[in-house]
């Protein structure tokens, strides 16, 4: 599912006119490495997977001092009441100003997270941004 869900958001990027590469298998940190338009150096890029599930037991997560990338792709797939697949590209500043951190005397104090069903709302803007719009996507009423 991740290696599918990387090859998909690749190909989004460069059909929106930012060329990218999937990285080689079990490289640190990022997936894919784009080359962005107006931006001299390469972009990387995190690509996160999961299943589309409602509640408390499903999120995505990262680690905040380990993982190093630019923007973070997330993949929804259909389950769970939604129907076809949903992508957010966002900014590493955004996501990490948005999603969870927790506590330092949690086992999870080096991650930040969202819930899988919070993801829409929490990254609306980001849907679909395979432009790599820092302010995201503005919708026309």
């Amino acid at each position: 599912m991740g290696d599918a869900c990387e090859m998909l958001i690749a190909g989004e990027l460069t059909l929106a006119g930012n060329p990218a590469a999937l990285m080689p298998k079990h490289w640190r940190s990022y997936d894919l490495v784009v080359e962005r338009k107006g931006v001299d150096a390469p972009q990387r890029i995190s690509v996160k997977s999961r299943t589309f599930k409602k509640g408390r037991d499903a999120y995505v997560e990262y680690n905040i001092k380990d993982e190093i990338f630019d923007w973070l792709a997330i993949v929804l797939l259909p389950g769970d009441g939604q129907v076809g697949r949903r992508y957010f590209v966002v900014p590493r500043s955004v996501a990490d100003a948005r999603f969870h951190s927790y506590g330092p005397e949690t086992k999870n104090h080096d991650k930040t997270g969202v819930q899988v069903d919070e993801i829409a709302r929490v990254l609306h803007e980001f849907e679909n941004n395979f432009t790599l719009s820092k302010a995201g996507q503005t919708k026309l009423d």
